[in-house]
């Protein structure tokens, strides 16, 4: 019987009957949030003990531990609560919110620096959370998808088609935006960044120019994927596969991501807090710092979200969670921090080193190619994180 008016949204399964189910109750859903992975969910002891070690001012290789420690749990429970989400809202605006609750942690973090007049630092964390899940979660989702979960092999075509012709243009505008800055300075300045030259002036004019019309294009995007052309961005379900139930009210699982988020964002400002330091103890260099083990902290949520769902068998969601993400960081985030940056008195641009640039194209380039052709398996995995460690290993030797 087809659809009418007074049909519920998100019926039940008609094997277990045409009442529609109770929705669960606070309680239930905290405990269910509390339960589910309660193994990972024991290392929730070193949140405590990092506000006690920051506060109590320990020494800096114990904050960095336990606030690096405390992360993977709150992660853990921040893609809990984010499924729940998503079961409600679809895929389609689940991915989006969970990337907009983690991306907060890395926002956080570049609002800090930029404060601070660290303006490599902003660079280098954003990018390298570009690149982190790109390649890195993405490629660990597609080998987890298909190694732990025996179903995933392939996209369904619509699925395909959405992320090759309808979402992933608009990662590819933003790789070509930050390349113009690159390509600009390499033609027209011959000095340093900061050097104050009229061409200087001129590369902060094009980023703060940029960055208003990519905060522009966001919105535009965003508007088109959830409203003008919802229906293009909805995942294909299969019509004989088993729905499943939602064990979180929709208002306890919202405030969970919020409450997880925030408190995330605190273990992982004090884990910025000490990079400094143990950078100078392990001999780290400083960009490998910003480009690699930032983003591995800051944007952690995506990480075990992306893989946790691709290991559920829900790869449209893991992708959403991953890509997602990217493109929220380069057409939201760093342009909205080149405006706070504007509006703050410090002149952070979108100009990114040559090799930075390069990375970013390439990554972008590979993830295309794979994706595109709508099907997903743990050689491409490799391939992807191959790519990640090849990036990472250059920076770690870079002066």
């Amino acid at each position: 019987m087809p659809p009418t008016e007074a049909s519920p949204l998100l019926s039940g399964n008609t094997s277990h009957g045409t009442a529609a189910r109770r929705e669960p109750s606070t309680w239930e859903s905290m405990v269910f949030l509390a339960t589910t992975g309660w193994v990972l969910n024991l290392l929730l002891i070193f949140v405590p003990l990092s506000f006690a070690s920051h506060f109590a001012g320990w020494d800096t290789s114990l904050v960095f531990v336990f606030s690096f420690l405390a992360i993977v749990p709150l992660a853990k429970l921040l893609g809990d609560a984010t499924e729940q989400v998503a079961l409600k809202l679809g895929d389609t605006l689940g991915g989006l919110l969970n990337a907009s609750f983690g991306n907060a942690v890395e926002l956080i973090v570049g609002v800090v620096a930029l404060a601070q007049g660290q303006l490599r630092i902003v660079q280098t964390s954003m990018l390298g959370s570009i690149l982190s899940n790109l390649l890195l979660v993405l490629g660990m989702s597609f080998f987890a998808g298909k190694f732990l979960f025996s179903g995933l092999g392939t996209m369904s075509g619509s699925v395909a088609e959405i992320w090759a012709h309808r979402r992933y243009p608009v990662m590819t505008l933003s790789c070509i935006t930050l390349i113009i800055p690159a390509a600009y300075h390499a033609a027209f300045t011959s000095g340093p960044p900061g050097d104050g030259s009229a061409s200087e002036s001129g590369l902060l004019v094009i980023s703060r120019g940029t960055a208003i019309l990519l905060l522009v294009i966001y919105g535009a995007y965003l508007f088109f994927q959830l409203k003008t052309h919802a229906h293009l961005f909805e995942a294909v379900k299969e019509e004989e596969e088993e729905e499943e139930e939602a064990r979180m009210n929709v208002w306890t699982a919202c405030a969970a991501l919020l409450v997880i988020t925030i408190v995330t964002s605190f273990c992982a400002d004090y884990l910025v807090g000490t990079i400094d330091e143990i950078a100078q103890r392990w001999s780290l260099p400083k960009t490998f710092i910003g480009l690699i083990l930032l983003p591995l902290v800051a944007n952690a949520a995506e990480h075990v979200t992306s893989v946790w769902m691709a290991y559920k068998g829900k790869m449209e969601l893991a992708i959403a969670v991953s890509v997602g993400s990217s493109i929220q960081i380069a057409v939201c985030l760093v342009p909205l921090l080149v405006v706070l940056g504007w509006i703050m008195h410090k002149d952070l641009t979108l100009f990114f080193s040559n090799f930075e640039t390069i990375s970013l194209f390439v990554s972008v380039l590979l993830v295309n190619l794979l994706v595109q052709d709508g099907k997903s398996n743990w050689l491409e995995g490799a391939m992807l994180m191959t790519l990640y460690i090849v990036i990472a290993l250059a920076y770690f030797v870079t002066a």
